[in-house]
């Protein structure tokens, strides 16, 4: 009895440290969001400012084009959160449930494609974008991002948990397959179509690398491409860009808070088969 005592007081003791490591920049970045300017640097530092202000935000608001980045950000994320959700979920259905010529073969291809790094792929996308005039709009921004396989590839694998006697009872009552799919597979996929949507909204909300490439005005800027922005060879306003990562960064962890519970049931299925 004492021995198991002992190793729950190691293991919440660990827990504590891990969570300390991970929210301990969070925590320093909203103190420094706090801070003025010429406080920043002062020793020893101080996690609680003597002299917090507000300032800092206004100015984010007032100084800066953020609203513009914020609707950027919000449109481009809200179109791919909606297309990723709905076109990774039918052709999730499609690999799980129908059979066509070819599905092993497509699906071994789009899974092989996540061994090719993103990073070789942004020539290719600028390129072909360039070509149809899409550089620094809205399109350019978007259609990159509209499904993306490890979403098809989480669906399939939650559906193939669902039984198939609804499926078998649907088709005797003469239902169609995109029928069975919208009114039977979808209202019983909601962790898996929460976890889709969380991973979703977070990856568009958080890209940097691929609006930095396509963009080319101001204007066009998502929140972390004009965010980055603050930071030059020869000076970096630390409270004002932290200030604007706060914010930047409270809408993924309402989200992740709100919808946890459908989030880890989402993976955990997504693992298992019937």
């Amino acid at each position: 009895m004492k021995q198991l005592k002992i190793q729950k007081i190691l293991f919440y003791g660990l827990l504590l440290v891990m969570t300390l490591i991970y929210i301990g920049p969070f925590l320093f970045s909203l103190s420094i969001s706090l801070n003025a300017e010429q406080d920043v640097f002062s020793w020893p530092i101080k996690l609680i400012p003597e002299k917090w202000t507000l300032g800092n935000y206004q100015r984010v608001w007032q100084d800066l084009p953020f609203g513009q980045w914020l609707f950027n950000s919000v449109f481009i994320t809200l179109i791919q959160t909606v297309t990723n959700v709905f076109f990774a979920s039918l052709a999730g259905f499609a690999f799980a449930r129908l059979e066509f010529p070819g599905k092993k073969i497509l699906f071994a291809i789009l899974l092989g494609s996540l061994m090719i790094p993103g990073i070789i792929l942004l020539v290719p996308k600028f390129i072909i974008l360039n070509e149809f005039y899409l550089i620094n709009t809205y399109a350019g921004l978007t259609l990159p991002g509209l499904v993306t396989v490890v979403n098809i590839f989480l669906m399939k694998q939650f559906f193939e948990t669902i039984p198939k006697d609804l499926e078998e009872a649907a088709l005797i009552d003469g239902c169609s397959y995109f029928r069975i799919f919208w009114q039977i597979f979808l209202p019983v996929s909601k962790p898996a179509l929460a976890a889709v949507a969380i991973y979703t909204f977070q990856g568009s909300w958080n890209e940097f690398m691929w609006p930095v490439i396509v963009t080319t005005t101001r204007e066009m800027f998502t929140l972390p491409v004009g965010m980055a922005f603050l930071k030059n060879e020869f000076s970096v306003q630390w409270p004002l860009l932290m200030a604007g990562t706060i914010l930047i960064s409270l809408p993924t962890l309402a989200i992740f808070l709100f919808f946890q519970k459908y989030f880890v049931q989402g993976v955990a299925s997504a693992g298992l088969k019937e």
